[in-house]
């Protein structure tokens, strides 16, 4: 029992170098050990043999070469560039799907929502940057009309329908509303990003 006592109170140190606690009968020989043999990485504070440094900067902190827009990008915010800063990333315009890179998209979807469809029920052109809103705010309460008609009066619903506003092929409300998912989690990644790395 004095034997797990004393194991128990036994000393220890912080090394210096490596900022482990090691128990003070060794900890100068332990401190010269790692003074001769590690260093610390000025860019994560990890402990890393003096040989093998080269090696771990090339593969954790080494600025990567973004394939599409040639600049150098510091590789902890590799994940920010290639999700929402390289202009030459392809996005899909929201009108006709099309691809094209990100510094072109504002000009081809500004041209591309002012096309037009041809609305079913309105019997007219509507462009397609407005359809959304033409259809939430024409389309919607005709629709529900619709319904409540058709619940109390078949007959009548049957002699006079009213038809559903034909959307676009192109511009569904679907693929907006995931464009917009997307979008709220992209500026959550940034956000931690930007936390994470003001905390270092």
């Amino acid at each position: 029992m004095a034997a797990a006592d004393s194991d128990s109170a036994i000393s220890t140190s912080t090394c210096p170098h490596c900022l482990h606690e090691i128990p003070s009968s060794n900890i100068a020989l332990h401190s010269a050990h790692c003074a001769r043999n590690l260093q610390k990485c000025e860019h994560c504070g990890d402990m890393v043999p003096r040989k093998l440094m080269d090696e771990h900067y090339d593969e954790n902190h080494a600025p990567m070469n973004c394939s599409l827009c040639k600049h150098k990008v510091e590789r902890e915010l590799w994940d920010l560039h290639t999700g929402i800063q390289c202009p030459q990333r392809m996005l899909a315009c929201q009108y006709c799907q099309f691809e094209l890179p990100a510094v072109d998209l504002f000009e081809h979807q500004d041209v591309c929502g002012n096309r037009t469809e041809y609305c079913q029920s309105c019997r007219k052109y509507i462009r397609l940057r407005e359809w959304i809103g033409h259809e939430l705010q024409f389309h919607t309460i005709l629709n529900a009309a619709s319904e409540l008609s058709s619940d109390r009066t078949p007959a009548a619903a049957a002699e006079q329908p009213v038809p559903k506003p034909a959307r676009p092929a192109t511009g569904s409300l679907h693929k907006q509303l995931l464009l917009a998912v997307a979008i709220t989690g992209v500026a959550v990644l940034i956000g931690s990003i930007l936390y994470q790395s003001k905390g270092k």
